[in-house]
């Protein structure tokens, strides 16, 4: 059950990811993850797997999205591109020959992400400044206007 590899390398993204957004901490609602059809990932397991790992982490409640991306190769012989099928061997429905490229179908990889970062917290008052003061300093540099 190679899922649970899957996952781990998936979690290691996440927490790279995550540092981009340093300090903040972003909220992850779903991660969008496109899974070929040659990669032998059961969507399901997936989702079983992602679910368990994410348990009390910072991904804890976000959804994984399985985007399943059809096999297509190529042959080498008549250049053209195809779907392959496992009852023909995965072989050219052209001219016969057998699969020699994948063009498509081992994809593994995220998306996108949906998520929202929070509002920091405002930061702590400037030493030596009263509140007053210190609103008043902030507010003298916002510009304001008047209408006649």
């Amino acid at each position: 059950m190679h899922e649970v590899d899957m996952t781990r390398a998936l979690l290691l993204a996440m927490e790279r990811w995550k540092e981009g957004h340093a300090p903040q901490q972003p909220q992850v609602g779903r991660v969008h993850l496109e899974v070929g059809a040659f990669t032998c990932v059961e969507p399901e397991q997936l989702r079983h797997t992602w679910g368990v790992a994410i348990r009390t982490t910072w991904l804890e409640g976000a959804d994984l999205a399985i985007e399943p991306v059809a096999l297509v190769g190529r042959c080498l012989g008549c250049q053209a591109t195809y779907s392959p099928e496992a009852a023909r061997g995965y072989r050219s429905p052209c001219c016969d020959h057998p699969m020699e490229e994948i063009v498509r179908g081992r994809e593994l990889r995220i998306r996108s992400v949906d998520y929202h970062l929070p509002e920091l917290p405002l930061a702590p008052e400037p030493l030596g400044l009263t509140p007053h003061r210190a609103a008043a300093a902030a507010s003298a540099s916002i510009p304001t206007f008047s209408t006649p």
